[in-house]
C-alpha cells in the first residue's frame, strides 16, 4: 500500500463508489503516466503536484489539531510523554513512598507543553509540502509506506525544533513545570537511593513530541485508505474525475 495512495483516498469525503473504487489504481496511472507536461490523462504536471499536495497538507494537518488538542498527549497512551529517565526512577521510588504527586504534576505538565507546542507544526507541514519538487512526490510514490513520513522527519526537524523550543520553555514555565521541577529536586536530591535528577526538560518535550507527531503521520499512511476524509476539494475531484 502506497502512502500517496492512502492520503489521496484521505482527501476525498463521500466519494462515489466507483471513484473509491477505482481511486488508487487512477492515482497510479496518473503519476506513472507523466513523463513530459502532461499525464496520460491530459492533466499537467503542475494540476497532479498540486493535486498530491493538496492531500498532504489535509493530512498532515488533521495530525497536528488531534495531538495540539487539550489531551492530545497525555490522554493519549500512544504518544504520552513520561518523564525523563532518571525522574522516572525518582518517581518509582517516590510512589512506593506516597510522595510521588510533585512528579505525577510535572509529567502531566510536559505533555501539556508539548501539546500547545505541537499547534507551531502547522505551517511548517505546508511550508514543506510546498516546497516539494515533482521528483520528490514521486520519490515517495515509489518509496516504502512510509516514505512521506521519513521524508518529513528528514526534512522537518530541524525546522520544527527551531520553532517548537521557544513555545516549549515558554509552555513549561506558563503551565508551572519549571517550578514543579525545581521544588522537586531541592526536596528529594538527597533523599537516599535517589538517583541524580537533573535533565534537560526542553529538549525531552522536543524529541517525544515531534515522535508524537510522526507517528500519527505514520498511522496515516497506513489506515487512511478505509478511513476517508471528512470533504473533498475541487481540486482533487478535477485531479480523479478522469
Amino acid at each position: 500500500m502506497r502512502f500517496i495512495h492512502l492520503f489521496l483516498a484521505a482527501a476525498l469525503f463521500a466519494a462515489p463508489p466507483a471513484l473509491a473504487d477505482n481511486l488508487f489504481g487512477k492515482a497510479k496511472n496518473l503519476l506513472g503516466g507523466v513523463t513530459g507536461g502532461s499525464s496520460s490523462s491530459g492533466l499537467s504536471q503542475a494540476e497532479i503536484g498540486a493535486g498530491l499536495k493538496e492531500a498532504l497538507s489535509v493530512g498532515s494537518g488533521r495530525v497536528v489539531e488531534q495531538v495540539s488538542a487539550a489531551g492530545g498527549f497525555d490522554g493519549d497512551p500512544a504518544i504520552h510523554i513520561p518523564l525523563p529517565d532518571n525522574l522516572r526512577k525518582a518517581q518509582s521510588i517516590l510512589k512506593r513512598l506516597g510522595m510521588s504527586n510533585e512528579l505525577d504534576v510535572l509529567e502531566d505538565r510536559l505533555n501539556s507543553a508539548a501539546e500547545v507546542a505541537s499547534a507551531k507544526a502547522k505551517p511548517l507541514f505546508l511550508d514543506a509540502i510546498e516546497a516539494m519538487t515533482l521528483q520528490d512526490v514521486m520519490d515517495i510514490f515509489n518509496g516504502p509506506d512510509d516514505a512521506a513520513t521519513q521524508y518529513f522527519r528528514r526534512q522537518m526537524t530541524p525546522g520544527l525544533k527551531s520553532e517548537m523550543r521557544p513555545v516549549v520553555d515558554s509552555s513549561l514555565a506558563d503551565v508551572g513545570a519549571i517550578q514543579t521541577y525545581e521544588q522537586t529536586v531541592g526536596e528529594f536530591s538527597k533523599v537516599p537511593l535517589m538517583p541524580d535528577l537533573k535533565a534537560d526538560l526542553t529538549e525531552h518535550v522536543l524529541d517525544l513530541g515531534l515522535d508524537g507527531i510522526f507517528h500519527y503521520l505514520a498511522q496515516e499512511e497506513a489506515a487512511i485508505r478505509n478511513n476517508p476524509a471528512e470533504r473533498t476539494t475541487a481540486l482533487l475531484q478535477k485531479v480523479f474525475a478522469r
